[in-house]
């Protein structure tokens, strides 16, 4: 057996946070427009700052939790924290949660292949379907590699967008932040972003694999906030110049995008969204792959195989990303999608700030004893 590298132990979950964090409305700007521009321009980056300090300090307590107890998988994690009652609750929200975001992101994919090569919006979304299956099937390494590689992609695309902007408007990106505006609700704007996205910290668990003690849980944990903000804190500023007109476009980064008329640069920008898309969704179904073969090794003592891996990824594929959509249930769980992350809040990060940080403290102190 190998011994995992500082890269697996440290950054890959925080790699791994931002790949289900960004999803569609993070990469296209939508997410950072409702939640941090009505602050204004210094208030939304106090907000975000305010999201990273809670995205870490959970991922910190949740990492350790998952360590200290042996959980790699969901459905563990939270049979140690709430028992099994609070594990069916909590599964039952997160395929709610599933289905939800699968059809946006399917539907994200039919657009991008329509726009970028006049395909019909299905064969956008089969592709995506296709790709996340693929990736799903092959199991922790494939998915690792998918998360690294596409990190890549998506932090250079950003950085050279931040490059260009400030190339292209970066005088009214300073005259913007020079503007005196009320910060009002930067702190609720922070806190309902942070809240109804950390459930990524539990999808993520299975590469906690890596790590060999608690340091590494807490170094992991701590730099999770920030590689998951920092392309959202890139984009924002470049945003900022056309604030607040920006706040009425349903697309900000397509909106930007045409102020730079680089159609070269457009295009690379339209493929990360969909490479966010495709390990966003990646994440979220191998999450559900591996809670099933943590399950299933339990009780058979053998391991899953990449065709019943495949049969999993598919049928929460196609459920989610077309037959779901088709008979409207897509649009009622949407309705309760604020319902679904306050129940996330309720079932996960209170019970952890709470009782499984007096856990943590209290096994510490037995284990110095």
């Amino acid at each position: 057996m190998t011994t995992p590298t500082r890269f697996q132990r440290f950054v890959l979950p925080g790699l791994a946070f931002k790949a289900v964090v960004i999803g569609g409305g993070y990469a296209t700007g939508r997410e950072l427009v409702e939640f941090f521009l009505p602050s204004g321009p210094w208030g939304g980056v106090t907000a975000m700052v305010l999201a990273t300090i809670i995205w870490s300090a959970v991922c910190v307590a949740t990492f350790l939790f998952a360590f200290q107890t042996g959980a790699r998988d969901y459905r563990t994690f939270f049979q140690k924290l709430l028992g099994t009652p609070g594990m069916i609750v909590f599964e039952a929200s997160y395929l709610l949660f599933i289905v939800l975001i699968l059809a946006v992101f399917g539907a994200a994919a039919g657009a991008i292949g329509e726009v970028l090569f006049g395909w019909p919006k299905l064969l956008g979304s089969l592709c995506l379907v296709a790709g996340i299956a693929t990736f799903a099937t092959f199991g922790n390494e494939s998915v690792e590699q998918l998360f690294k590689w596409v990190s890549f992609l998506l932090y250079g695309v950003y950085a050279v967008f931040v490059v260009l902007a400030l190339t292209h408007f970066g005088d009214r990106v300073a005259e913007k932040f020079a503007l005196t505006v009320p910060m009002t609700g930067w702190a609720l704007g922070g806190l309902t972003y942070a809240g109804y996205n950390i459930i990524g910290a539990v999808v993520i668990l299975p590469v906690m694999r890596h790590m060999t003690g608690r340091r590494d849980a807490v170094i992991a944990g701590a730099v999770a906030g920030p590689l998951a903000m920092i392309p959202a804190l890139l984009f924002f500023i470049c945003m900022v110049a056309y604030y607040p007109e920006v706040a009425n476009e349903t697309l900000p980064s397509d909106f930007l995008l045409q102020k730079l008329n680089l159609p070269v640069f457009h295009f690379l920008f339209q493929i990360m969204i969909f490479s966010a898309l495709l390990e966003s969704g990646t994440g979220a179904v191998h999450a559900i792959n591996e809670r099933i073969a943590s399950a299933y090794q339990a009780r058979r003592n053998k391991v899953l195989k990449n065709r019943a891996r495949l049969a999993i990824a598919c049928t929460v594929l196609i459920g989610s990303v077309f037959l779901a959509d088709r008979f409207g249930l897509v649009a009622l769980i949407a309705q309760g999608y604020r319902a679904l992350a306050y129940i996330f809040l309720t079932i996960y990060v209170l019970p952890l700030l709470t009782y499984g940080v007096w856990r943590l403290r209290k096994e510490k102190t037995h284990a110095v004893a």
